[in-house]
């Protein structure tokens, strides 16, 4: 499996992405539909930029491929030229195809993938500027985007609250999400791996007390999805993908840290083992209220490989391997992951590539294996 995976990054994934990049206005092209036409005036995501940025830093550390840098390198201008606000701090969520700022929201999730990219590209690049830009939204996310109970979600370009429509999905919308949480906590665990601080490492654990006491449900073994401001949680969702995800990302904070793994993780694995895990060994997407969504996500399958082989259960991840590599990756020429299947492996028709359709997933998956081979 690991060699089949180092082939599929090397060969498929990082050439899929150079290719996308845009040399007349920057960054990288911002849609890529199902029939393989890349959309060259699409609007640019702030998202998919910062996971592209993170991407290629990670390529060039695990396999220090210096085209990888110079194409992290193309992804960091165009981070501070397009999504940077100078007047008020804080990355815009998208902009348009030349580079000019479109929504100028300003959500915590975005500015948490932005500081998870730039701590990336600092430890491949040791470009000073990139830590400073990673340190200032630190602050914007600690003065601007939280109270004191949590993280908040949504804001406009001046930092006043707006609606959280982005980051809520059926039918809610969200005063807190465990995403945005997840993900702050991805990111400042980043940091930290690059460039120990005392202050990130309080922030790590008192996020881990909020995972434990607040979004943890221990009588479902789950992590809540959505929740009010009081996390009180809105809907009675249990998402697969995430609850997986989470299951590893949070154990590689406390490790980084060096304090014991906390027990829930494990138990979220075993729980999507139980209750997710379809026959031809793919993961299916969520339950909603008792009512399962059989689909087969792109990112689910490649957070699902990466959970299980966390967890200890290599035969589980090998199974999920087989089904990425014979129904999820796209064999077409130009092409790189379908975005969704059906339960039966038929592929639904949506882009290959938009402002969540990314390198990030997958090839983290592929990065993470590699690295762990390696350790």
């Amino acid at each position: 499996m690991i060699n089949e995976i180092k082939k599929h990054l090397t060969d498929d994934i990082i050439p899929f992405w150079k290719q996308l990049r845009d040399d007349e206005f920057g960054g990288f092209y911002g849609r890529m539909d199902f029939n393989l036409e890349v959309c060259k005036t699409a609007d640019k995501g702030g998202i998919l930029n910062s996971r592209i940025l993170w991407f290629f830093s990670n390529a060039y550390l695990t396999l220090g491929d210096k085209s990888c840098l110079e194409y992290a390198k193309h992804a960091y201008e165009f981070l501070k030229k397009a999504f940077y606000d100078k007047k008020h701090s804080g990355m815009f969520w998208s902009a348009d195809y030349k580079g000019e700022p479109k929504d100028t929201a300003k959500y915590t999730y975005s500015q948490a993938f932005a500081v998870y990219a730039l701590a990336s590209y600092y430890d491949a690049n040791k470009d000073y500027e990139a830590l400073d830009l990673a340190y200032e939204l630190v602050r914007i996310i600690e003065r601007k985007c939280r109270n004191e109970a949590g993280y908040l979600e949504a804001f406009d370009y001046e930092f006043k609250p707006i609606g959280n429509e982005q980051l809520s999905e059926n039918g809610v919308v969200a005063d807190r999400t465990m995403n945005t949480l997840l993900h702050v906590y991805e990111a400042y665990t980043e940091l930290y791996r690059v460039h120990k601080n005392y202050n990130i490492a309080a922030k790590l654990k008192w996020m881990l007390d909020l995972f434990a006491n607040k979004v943890y449900n221990s009588e479902k073994k789950r992590l809540d999805v959505f929740f009010d401001l009081d996390y009180k949680p809105i809907i009675d969702l249990t998402s697969y993908g995430h609850d997986i995800e989470a299951s590893w990302l949070i154990d590689r904070g406390t490790d980084i840290l060096g304090i014991p793994r906390l027990p829930f993780t494990k138990i979220l694995a075993e729980q999507i083992h139980a209750v997710a895990l379809d026959t031809d060994g793919s993961v299916f997407n969520e339950n909603e209220a008792g009512k399962v969504d059989t689909k087969k996500v792109w990112w689910v399958q490649a957070e699902a490989l990466l959970g299980f082989l966390n967890a200890g259960d290599a035969g589980t991840a090998e199974q999920i391997w087989n089904y990425i590599k014979t129904k999820m990756i796209d064999s077409r020429s130009g092409s790189e992951w379908f975005n969704e299947l059906q339960k039966d492996g038929t592929p639904i028709e949506t882009d290959i590539v938009n402002g969540w359709k990314c390198p990030y997933h997958n090839g983290r998956m592929c990065l993470e294996v590699i690295n762990r081979d390696n350790r």
